[in-house]
């Protein structure tokens, strides 16, 4: 996903639809407001096929009280299902829910795609989370005692699975050169930010910022910018790579991306 330096209006629009293969429908979603942030995010993440699978395998489960995980899964399942080769897809369930939850995008300002990344799978971890904690207090999980729920370590969920990794940091010691070190996880890992370069110019400044999401599918990639969706060449990825500082006025660049491990 990359973010580029031109502000734009988010519309509300009906565009035209690819359908890559078989679970992977290329819909844009409708917007509410200044959403792009949001939009791009969950473009990215419907085609993390782990993270699809995972969702729509929640939907299928027996009906929970409404939270932002079960509205996201209404969502993909909407899209998922779509047959229909022109169309929109609303969000307006899962924005709505969204805002309720946390004030922060209780607005129709734009906001940062990394701050809503991280806000979303932590608050799915923690639904996860406390749905297993429930589940054992009520004797359907095994290892529902005491000393379980006692355990101040939550069980991971495949939120940590999908995307957590371990950072390792060593510290040598300059008398003795002892080296110690320390293992961390991590959702995502920051990239330092180019040496006399200001986070404004990086990152563009909240509210002033426009998102749009870049995803690869069965050996193609496509590109949505709000109301769009179209098929790009490899060779066109370079051009979201960034420039210098000093010719990037009107550049664009990467943001956040998702890569996969290799085993």
């Amino acid at each position: 996903m990359h973010q580029s330096k031109f502000k734009r209006i988010c519309i509300e629009k009906s565009i035209p639809v690819r359908r890559p293969g078989a679970g992977e429908q290329v819909r844009e979603e409708e917007q509410f407001g200044n959403t792009c942030y949001c939009n791009s995010v969950l473009q990215a993440l419907y085609f993390c096929r782990p993270f699809r699978e995972k969702v729509l395998a929640y939907k299928s489960q027996p009906r929970k009280k409404e939270s932002l995980l079960t509205c996201l899964a209404d969502l993909f399942h909407s899209i998922a299902t779509q047959k229909k080769k022109v169309g929109v897809i609303p969000p307006k369930k899962f924005i709505t829910r969204l805002r309720k939850e946390n004030e922060l995008f209780d607005n129709y300002m734009q906001q940062d795609a990394h701050e809503f990344l991280n806000y979303l799978l932590n608050t799915i971890a923690d639904i996860l989370q406390e749905e297993r904690k429930q589940e054992k207090q009520n004797g359907r999980l095994p290892n529902g005692n005491i000393d379980s729920e006692n355990n101040s370590t939550p069980d991971p969920t495949w939120v940590h699975e999908i995307f957590q990794g371990t950072l390792t940091n060593e510290t040598r010691c300059l008398t003795c050169e002892t080296i110690s070190s320390k293992d961390e996880d991590f959702l995502d890992l920051s990239v330092d930010v180019e040496q006399n370069t200001s986070i404004t110019h990086c990152l563009s400044g909240p509210n002033r910022g426009h998102y749009i999401a870049i995803v690869k599918s069965h050996d193609f990639w496509l590109l949505f910018d709000d109301d769009i969706v179209e098929k790009i060449d490899a060779q066109a990825i370079e051009e979201f790579y960034g420039l210098t500082s000093d010719i990037s006025k009107n550049s664009e660049s990467g943001y956040i991306l998702f890569y996969q491990s290799r085993d």
